[in-house]
């Protein structure tokens, strides 16, 4: 029964230090949100035209990519509860799969963006204005921010699925799963709030 008991309460630990680490993560994002709502109020025009030069069927690729993605790391957690661990294991792989294709268009967005000399630092973008300026700074921060968070979750995934391969995730211990989940999870409420600022608010 102590087994039990003790196992409960770190099960509820690991989960409570999960919920508050998303927590400070929204609040570093949300911050942001602020801050890119203030300069696009100041530099609405600039902004405007800024964000119709980016491509919204990546974006839109991207967001579907995630998507998916979601559901892929949320059936994971079904079939380790229903105990098929190599289907557990197929669906994490199909999720850093497409957590790497969503990495790629990205190389491949900002790659033109770069061809282009459109990036913080660029002497021909200060010459298009502050407005200009502003947008791309923020666009690169936060997408590259967004970014460096999909990495992480995929190292924390291919973590999770050794770990279910090797037997120390299993039906009856599957708590790190579930905060891999919710972290994932995080990673895509973040990109359905920054694709629609970045490319559809023109």
């Amino acid at each position: 029964m102590s087994t039990i008991l003790v196992k409960h309460r770190d099960d509820l630990t690991s989960k409570t230090g999960m919920w508050f680490f998303l927590f400070t993560e929204l609040l570093l994002f949300g911050g942001l949100f602020i801050v890119y709502s203030v300069y696009r109020y100041r530099n609405a025009t600039a902004f405007h035209l800024a964000a119709q030069e980016l491509s919204v069927f990546i974006g839109t690729i991207n967001t579907i990519i995630l998507l998916i993605s979601s559901t892929t790391i949320a059936m994971s957690i079904t079939a380790i509860r229903k105990q098929n661990k190599k289907f557990a294991i197929l669906l994490l792989g199909l999720t850093i799969i497409l957590g790497l294709a969503f990495l790629v268009n990205k190389y491949f967005e900002w790659g033109e963006h770069f061809k282009e000399h459109i990036y913080p630092g660029s002497s021909i973008l200060a010459l298009r204005g502050h407005g200009d300026v502003l947008f791309y700074g923020l666009y690169f921060f936060m997408t590259g921010l967004h970014a460096l968070h999909i990495i992480i979750g995929l190292i924390f995934i291919l973590v999770i699925a050794v770990s279910i391969l090797r037997n120390k995730i299993n039906s009856d211990n599957y708590v790190l799963l579930e905060n891999s989940g919710l972290y994932w999870h995080l990673v895509d409420l973040i990109w359905i709030f920054l694709f629609p600022l970045f490319y559809l608010i023109t």
